[in-house]
């Protein structure tokens, strides 16, 4: 009867590590910019940009602005967003890589360009590695990607600058 019991323990214990295992794949992919390894930390370190470096740039002339994207949720766009920036989709779904496509179909390869997402911690962003890696592929070669270490609120809107609302 214990020898059972054991081998009931051992393989119950099994199953309840593959199913872990499992479920646990999905949420990774979802977190790390899907299966191909494009998370935040993909970016290279010349291709970020400060938020309060942005802040400034915003100030200064509007011929000199970049055009930015925020490539996360459409519904933490409508909340608050950098004033001018568009909504490009999330870049972990391809509908989202598509929508960043159209949205800068009409730039020139050269012209400036800054993405953000904010939606979490910048590690566990599904979204700016993957649209970093589109924009690359389509090549642009003036992409910088706003770094916020925290998130949107946190890391921008509690600091001040200014947002818009809305769309």
């Amino acid at each position: 009867m214990q020898i059972r019991r054991r081998n009931l323990f051992f393989i119950s214990s099994a199953l309840f590590l593959y199913g872990l295992i499992s479920f646990q794949i999905p949420i990774r992919a979802q977190m790390f910019g899907g299966t191909s390894g494009l998370s935040a930390f993909s970016i290279p370190q010349t291709n970020l940009i400060q938020p309060d470096a942005l802040n400034q740039l915003l100030q200064g002339k509007a011929a000199a602005r970049p055009t930015i994207l925020q490539v996360g949720s459409h519904m933490m766009y409508s909340e608050a967003h950098i004033p001018g920036s568009i909504y490009a989709g999330p870049g972990a779904e391809s509908a989202g890589l598509d929508l960043l496509a159209s949205k800068v179909a009409k730039l020139k390869k050269t012209d400036s360009i800054v993405i953000y997402c904010g939606c979490c911690p910048w590690g566990h962003c599904p979204n700016v590695g993957p649209a970093f890696k589109k924009l690359h592929d389509m090549g642009f070669t003036h992409v910088k990607v706003l770094y916020l270490a925290n998130n949107f609120g946190d890391d921008w809107v509690n600091r001040g600058y200014r947002v818009e609302q809305g769309q």
